[in-house]
């Protein structure tokens, strides 16, 4: 499928994603338990504004404000009936920045989960998941959006409704899910279960990978792991600022920019080649990691003891995959026996 982001990689080594959205959104008075989605209509100054901070940070991609665009999440705000709406806007404030600007840069459209279980486990359907799915991508192909970026999912169940969803607007995608207990989702997926799940869907992505989850050295971990078993599709890694610590009631990351820049270069030697920054990743995290990117040579692939000496230790012994590093040095070397 030939698209923009596609386009993109086959001309970039690495493509350096944005940050967070609701951090920065908070620094700009979003309240707790608000949605943020709302801004799009109500307050667009300050998505520009947060667009604006991945732009001015040398961003080759940064995400529309409709993580939570759809219907189940805008019902707990009473606004379930502007969906398409919404969604629109957060892409059509994208495309006006990029399109008045003077170098190519990606405007994603952001899809996060529904917040609800599908069926057999939970009371969502399947069909009603590819509905919310389909009407929120509708909204963001129509604002404008280069490519749907499906991310923080934990069910298997739920990325494929998405992604039939995806189908019917004919649009590019990639799919993150999110690894935060013990190397797995909170619904059990391993990253290598994640990987052969990619492999058999009918409508593939451009690129597939990690998101969010603990802290850096984990997403790393869980980045060489998919970067071993899989060289077919572009590996995505845009993991958190360090870990989160409530500091006088309120959230805060610990990853300074020096250890995102680090994490940058780190996530590219091990094979990532769409990388950003999640959860408490503000435009200082961005720009060192741009400087890190452009300045510092590429190394060797990290071993587990190089991520963690540098970024600290892993949440968990095991990342679920049973990925050590003299297995993964083995897997390595079997792959480059198929090249």
């Amino acid at each position: 499928m030939n698209n923009a982001l596609s386009e993109m990689l086959s001309t970039i080594d690495v493509i350096l994603a944005d940050g967070a959205t609701g951090t920065n959104l908070f620094q700009m008075g979003l309240a707790a338990g608000d949605a943020p989605e709302l801004l799009n209509s109500s307050e667009p100054s300050k998505i520009t504004k947060l667009y604006k901070i991945a732009v001015n940070a040398g961003c080759d991609l940064f995400l529309t404000n409709t993580f939570g665009g759809n219907a189940a999440r805008l019902k707990l705000h009473n606004a379930q009936n502007h969906v398409h709406k919404l969604n629109r806007i957060g892409a059509e404030i994208g495309r006006e920045i990029v399109d008045k600007g003077n170098r190519k840069i990606i405007v994603a459209g952001s899809v996060g989960p529904t917040g609800e279980i599908l069926k057999p486990v939970g009371e969502l359907s399947h069909q009603l998941a590819v509905e919310m799915f389909h009407e929120q991508a509708d909204g963001l192909k129509t604002g404008g959006a280069d490519v749907l970026w499906l991310e923080t999912i934990s069910a298997p169940e739920e990325l494929k409704a998405a992604v039939e969803a995806f189908a019917l607007t004919g649009m590019p995608w990639v799919g993150t899910m999110s690894f935060d207990t013990a190397g797995r989702t909170m619904m059990g997926v391993t990253s290598i279960a994640m990987s052969e799940m990619i492999q058999n869907l009918e409508f593939p992505p451009v690129a597939y990978g990690a998101n969010c989850g603990t802290g850096s050295a984990d997403i790393l971990r869980t980045i060489l792991a998919m970067t071993t078993h899989d060289n077919k599709y572009p590996i995505i890694s845009k993991g958190n600022a360090g870990i989160p610590k409530y500091v006088d009631g309120n959230i805060f990351y610990d990853g300074t920019p020096e250890l995102m820049a680090d994490y940058a270069e780190l996530a590219r030697n091990a094979g990532a080649r769409i990388i950003g920054g999640c959860c408490g990743t503000t435009g200082t995290h961005l720009k060192k990691m741009r400087e890190a990117l452009d300045q510092r040579p590429k190394g060797s692939r990290p071993t587990l003891e190089e991520v963690t000496a540098r970024l600290g230790g892993f949440s968990s012994e095991s990342d679920g995959t049973n990925h050590t590093n003299e297995e993964g040095k083995t897997r390595e070397r079997r792959r480059r026996r198929r090249d």
